[in-house]
């Protein structure tokens, strides 16, 4: 068995996996590491291997705590891949956009895919049907987007997400749904079809905690998968066990 721990902005994902089934999936916040850990292995002790990745600056304490479980390996840009990656500054690529390219490579191995993460930051990466890795873009995410118009600005208020009725905003809160919620509909559906005149045959993966807020709102057909990413880690930790 696998373990999967996913270090992000936010919260940490765990993961477990018999092969490349998906048996479990949890989250805690950071400062709960070591009781969460323990009662993952106390449930699932058949687990052997573990993969750490983090898209923070690590201290040591987490990788040492799995190791004292199982053999663990820590996802960095120095580690093995499936794919051939073009990427100009490979030792810059984040490990969440090296695990969401290698979930690419498996799930369509003979076809241009693109994936879009919606995180704390939006990710566009591409892997063509060769199985070559060439990139992409990265821009602010949904949560990102509200904050800094209230923080940056004297008077715009504080809002949580929400979709607007009409593209026309009728009130100051309105406005502001309309310019980061249509916004970034709007940058999806550009950036997809971009790729689409590009690109033949193009499949399009949505994930990430928003995909769910963005989903059924986009113009161009869209195949949502909540694990992509985490799937990628297995697949990575597979490919790097032997």
């Amino acid at each position: 068995m696998n373990l999967i721990v996913d270090i992000g902005n936010t919260l940490v994902k765990y993961a477990v996996f018999e092969q490349d089934k998906l048996l479990a999936t949890e989250s805690s916040p950071c400062g709960v590491f070591l009781s969460k850990v323990k009662t993952l292995f106390e449930a699932y002790p058949k687990i052997t291997h573990a993969m750490l990745s983090s898209v923070k600056v690590l201290e040591n304490k987490e990788f040492e705590i799995l190791s004292l479980f199982c053999k663990v390996h820590l996802l960095s840009p120095a580690t093995k891949v499936p794919f051939k990656n073009k990427y100009a500054s490979p030792e810059t690529l984040g490990v969440d956009r090296i695990a969401l390219a290698t979930a690419a490579f498996y799930y369509n191995p003979k076809g241009n895919t693109l994936v879009i993460d919606m995180g704390t930051c939006i990710t566009y990466d591409f892997i063509d049907s060769q199985g070559t890795y060439h990139g992409g873009a990265i821009s602010p995410g949904l949560a990102m987007r509200y904050r800094a118009m209230h923080e940056q600005t004297a008077k715009l208020p504080k809002l949580e997400p929400e979709f607007p009725t009409d593209f026309i905003g009728e009130t100051t809160a309105n406005s502001m749904h309309n310019g980061v919620v249509h916004g970034i509909c709007h940058e999806l559906d550009g950036t997809i079809t971009q790729y689409k005149n590009r690109f033949l045959l193009l499949t399009v993966i949505l994930t990430g905690g928003d995909s769910h807020f963005f989903a059924k709102r986009l113009k161009n057909s869209i195949f949502a998968h909540s694990k992509f990413l985490l799937e990628g880690l297995n697949y990575l930790l597979e490919y790097n066990k032997h």
